[in-house]
């Protein structure tokens, strides 16, 4: 009997593939740039249902002006019907087609600002303000058939259909609702006026485009919640993933060691060019050395030029002696020295004494060598 053996790669059958479960909240770089792209957790239902609220609102108020500019484009119609015999010459027909147009969008203007206005107003309180024209862009792997099957059965697509059988299912009810709580004014229309029967149906349609914008808020509210629940999923990053973004933001941690070892090691070597210039090295006398001269010119009080602990103390004493420098012992002086002087900086007035001390026995013996 032959025995087969099939070698499988386990990280292809997990949920988030091989870089591992997401599990990791999204870091800042990764939310703005997503935001950049457009890729914002937000619900187009919301600017929906505030539109159609809104705009059969403004419809209420807004009948009688629309009405009667209507009245006018109609009469203004009927009354150049007369010249029948013009409406073959082509300046006449496009100024009387440019001033219809004209009208047209005069009368609708009020309810196509609102619509604008309420649009702008809901997607800016969704995702604040940050336009960006990455989402308008052609993106070629969405032309991928596979991938076009795959967003054919995902589970933001069976959202989708859902939301969308909700909504028609709201339409439906409203409309079956008003009519049939209005049938009983439907036998009466007949002895109405043409103009009062237009403003009792414009009435009952706005009634209805009111219903059905309130019962969509209800949509709106539960898509915005599970595309935040979706987008936040979406967002979130591997361990993998926030590891490699640190080292691009910071950079490898090994290289900038390296960097911070010659920065060191660069810091050292200009340090120790400037122990032979020094005055006196005062140590502890095996852990501790400090290097500290006075030039008046340069300064009114002592600095420390160099200082180090273990084997930097060792060579500030050996570059010292090299140097013909003096090192006097002060366990004391260099501990305080080596913990509250910078290099470079002057020593504190609380110390002068004590430095001053030192200085005045290194001088006289160079006076009494010279």
């Amino acid at each position: 009997m032959t025995e087969y053996k099939l070698r499988l790669n386990l990280a292809f059958f997990a949920a988030d593939g091989p870089g591992g479960e997401k599990t990791e909240q999204p870091t800042t770089k990764r939310k703005d740039k997503a935001r950049k792209e457009g890729q914002v957790a937000k619900s187009p239902e919301i600017g929906t249902a505030a539109a159609l609220i809104a705009v059969f609102f403004g419809l209420r108020i807004f009948a009688p002006f629309m009405l009667s500019r209507m009245l006018g484009i109609f009469t203004y119609s009927f009354t150049i019907a007369g010249s029948i015999d013009q409406m073959f010459n082509l300046k006449f027909a496009s100024s009387i087609i440019a001033y219809l147009f004209g009208q047209a969008l005069l009368t609708t203007a009020p309810i196509l600002a609102i619509a604008f206005v309420i649009g702008m107003i809901a997607n800016f309180l969704q995702v604040g303000w940050k336009p960006t024209t990455k989402p308008l862009r052609p993106k070629f792997n969405r032309f991928n058939p596979l991938k076009g099957v795959k967003r054919l059965f995902s589970v933001r697509q069976l959202v989708n259909v859902l939301k969308s059988i909700l909504k028609l299912t709201i339409i439906v009810l409203a409309i079956y609702t008003i009519v049939k709580n209005e049938l009983h004014m439907i036998p009466t229309l007949a002895s109405l006026t043409v103009m009062q029967s237009v403003a009792y149906l414009g009435g009952m349609i706005i009634n209805i485009g009111l219903d059905i914008g309130m019962l969509f808020i209800f949509v709106a509210v539960g898509d915005y919640a599970y595309n935040r629940y979706k987008h936040n999923k979406d967002m979130k990053m591997t361990k993998q993933e926030v590891k490699d973004e640190y080292k691009q933001l910071e950079g490898d941690p090994q290289i900038k060691g390296q960097i911070r070892r010659k920065m060191m090691q660069a810091s050292m070597r200009r340090m120790m060019r400037e122990v032979p210039s020094a005055d006196v090295i005062i140590t502890n006398p095996t852990h501790y050395a400090v290097a500290v001269k006075y030039d008046k010119e340069v300064s009114p009080a002592p600095r420390v030029i160099a200082k180090g602990v273990d084997f930097l103390a060792k060579r500030i004493k050996d570059e010292a002696m090299a140097n013909g420098v003096e090192i006097v012992e002060n366990r004391q002086l260099a501990r305080t020295l080596y913990a509250t002087v910078d290099i470079g900086r002057e020593i504190p007035a609380e110390l002068y004494q004590a430095v001053a001390e030192i200085l005045a026995f290194v001088y006289k013996l160079k006076n009494k060598v010279s």
